[in-house]
């Protein structure tokens, strides 16, 4: 099938770019710069340039394809709310240019709000700030064939970028490596690689489900993070207070640790590539 996807030459749509292609679909994808445009046609795709602000180009590159794989995100956390909004109102324009059709939708959603142990079955929190799920199941409320790929906070790989590293500069400027003090706080986590298998093989398979976990550890305590990065840096680790973290406080607090059962039973799925702590004691972490 001819997949449009979002997010083409980003860390987590890169990998789904490569995963469609080498099973044999078609891809165009969404970049912004000239040089993305340049890879993403060497792989083997069709780059499509542009924003997620661009209204015509997405409607036409949706309406286009047999399938939509939105994984774009803007991950400037100081502008987290209105980096939201952009996102439900590009789910809301993607879902329009597919009405009237049973062609698929996935979105990219994560775990926040979640009880510790929540199935695929689990309603997102109404309070959670990023509504990419809500806005999936409102179009489905619609007759919209949407579904949401929930992610975990780690996303990992060589050449990660996200909330790990962000922990190991932490470490690094404090001068200890730490999770939060009276707190049995645990994360999951999925190689990015592994994550893209999950769009892939839920594409492949009609998209029976509102909702699909790419989670391969379900709950790895903060605390084991925390003392892998400070074994790897040779700094001590140790509880903080919240204040330590800054403004990534809750982050570092919350529970985000979810089944995956389902999915893997419904898709077939099996993680293949390294964990998180393997990963992360890889030197790579620790380059920059």
């Amino acid at each position: 099938m001819h997949v449009f996807v979002t997010g083409a030459s980003g860390w987590l749509g890169s990998a789904v770019v490569e995963e469609l292609l080498s099973n044999g679909h078609q891809v165009s994808g969404l970049v912004r710069a000239d040089e993305q445009a340049v890879r993403l046609t060497a792989a083997g795709a069709q780059a499509v340039k542009g924003s997620l602000e661009d209204v015509g180009v997405l409607t036409q590159a949706a309406a286009n394809a047999d399938a939509v794989i939105h994984t774009a995100f803007n991950h400037d956390f100081s502008r987290f709310i209105e980096n939201c909004e952009q996102d439900r109102r590009t789910i809301e324009l993607l879902g329009d240019a597919l009405a009237g059709s049973d062609r698929p939708l996935l979105v990219t959603s994560g775990l926040s709000g979640l009880p510790k142990g929540a199935t695929e079955l689990d309603l997102p929190n109404p309070a959670s700030l990023r509504k990419s799920e809500s806005a999936a199941r409102a179009l489905n409320a619609r007759g919209i064939h949407a579904a949401a790929v929930r992610l975990p906070p780690s996303v990992h790989g060589i050449g990660d970028h996200g909330f790990l590293p962000i922990l190991i500069r932490l470490a690094r400027e404090k001068g200890i490596s730490a999770w939060p003090g009276n707190s049995n706080n645990c994360w999951s986590g999925v190689h990015r690689l592994d994550a893209a298998r999950v769009y892939r093989l839920a594409l492949e398979q009609g998209v029976t489900e509102q909702v699909y976990h790419a989670v391969a550890e379900e709950a790895i305590p903060l605390r084991t993070i925390a003392q892998t990065i400070g074994r790897n840096l040779g700094l001590p680790s140790g509880e903080r207070e919240a204040e330590h973290f800054g403004w990534f406080a809750m982050m570092a607090a919350a529970d985000m640790a979810v089944s995956s059962e389902q999915t893997r039973r419904l898709l077939n799925w099996q993680p293949q590539e390294a964990d998180l702590l393997t990963d992360l004691n890889h030197p790579s972490y620790y380059s920059l």
